[in-house]
């Protein structure tokens, strides 16, 4: 078993409204000192969401810091106090106007873990039910349906290139016949 790092010092570098950054001063299993640079981020979920056919229901969105428009699974942060599964409520509300009514877990992993502290809690929607969309920036949102034999063309292809989306959707595919 891998030695865990001593942290000697931190240092807050940044605060703001979605990360944090620190330095922190650690000593390695050899005894060397070194800083590690660290991005605080809170927890978020993911969520496949798959409707009455068999879609699966992917946001376009832009997003600054890439440049571009990605293709994505819904997502967002777990506010404080907020249990994983009811950000899953509020998300999809806010994002593409349903409400599920059955949500299972899937997993989870950090996004980061070389320099981030965020986890991503990964979770399934099914069982729709229309709703209104409850953010008031969803003119910047597309919903994009794609059957789900779509969906490894889709990330082949590059047409979803986010990590949480691939990740999130692949454990989906790969435990699909536990889910049906």
């Amino acid at each position: 078993m891998l030695k865990p790092e001593k942290k000697l010092a931190t240092q807050q570098i940044y605060q703001g409204r979605a990360v944090n950054i620190r330095v922190d001063t650690v000593v390695r299993a050899d005894g060397s000192k070194t800083t590690r640079e660290v991005v605080e981020h809170s927890d978020c979920v993911a969520v496949v969401v798959i409707d009455d056919h068999d879609n699966v229901l992917l946001v376009r969105q832009f997003r600054h810091p890439v440049g571009k428009s990605l293709l994505e699974i819904p997502a967002g942060g777990i506010d404080p106090g907020e249990e994983p599964v009811d950000s899953v409520r509020r998300e999809l509300q806010e994002e593409i106007g349903y409400l599920p009514r059955r949500i299972d877990r899937l997993g989870g992993f950090y996004s980061i873990p070389g320099y981030g502290t965020e986890y991503l809690h990964c979770f399934l929607a099914t069982d729709l039910v229309p709703g209104r969309l409850l953010a008031e920036d969803t003119d910047d949102i597309e919903l994009v349906r794609a059957s789900l034999d779509e969906i490894p063309r889709l990330i082949a292809s590059g047409e979803i290139c986010d990590a949480k989306s691939i990740a999130a959707l692949l454990i989906f595919i790969s435990t699909r016949r536990n889910w049906q």
